[in-house]
């Protein structure tokens, strides 16, 4: 990947592309689903410890958030993929839809406001 940013399409065929050569197949959609689980784990986990009321163990200390939310978008682009879900499309009515539903409720919300 030459270029730093990428877009949605790009992402996924760079994941299908990596899948092909080195990754054999696709995990089956469940396995993905529970793989997606453990890595939200592992970002919440981070969460916890570094801005929430939990220590770190010696063990996790190293552990990199940002990494971990890659891990997170990697299997969530793997399931958009084998389930045919064009990503780019599905954000922009994603965007569309939280607009149409909430565009006063955030703003008239005083819990918000400083």
């Amino acid at each position: 990947m030459e270029n730093n940013n990428i877009t949605l399409a790009q992402a996924q065929k760079e994941v299908d592309d990596w899948i092909k050569k080195y990754g054999v197949r696709y995990f089956n959609e469940l396995t993905n689903m529970a793989i997606l689980t453990e890595e939200v784990g592992e970002v919440a986990k981070i969460i916890a410890r570094k801005y929430g009321e939990q220590s770190f163990k010696e063990s996790d200390k190293q552990k990199d958030l940002g990494d971990e939310l890659a891990d997170v978008l990697w299997v969530l682009i793997c399931i958009a993929n084998q389930t045919g879900i064009d990503l780019t499309e599905q954000f922009k009515k994603n965007i569309e839809k939280k607009t149409a539903r909430d565009n006063e409720r955030h703003i008239n919300n005083n819990k918000l406001k400083a």
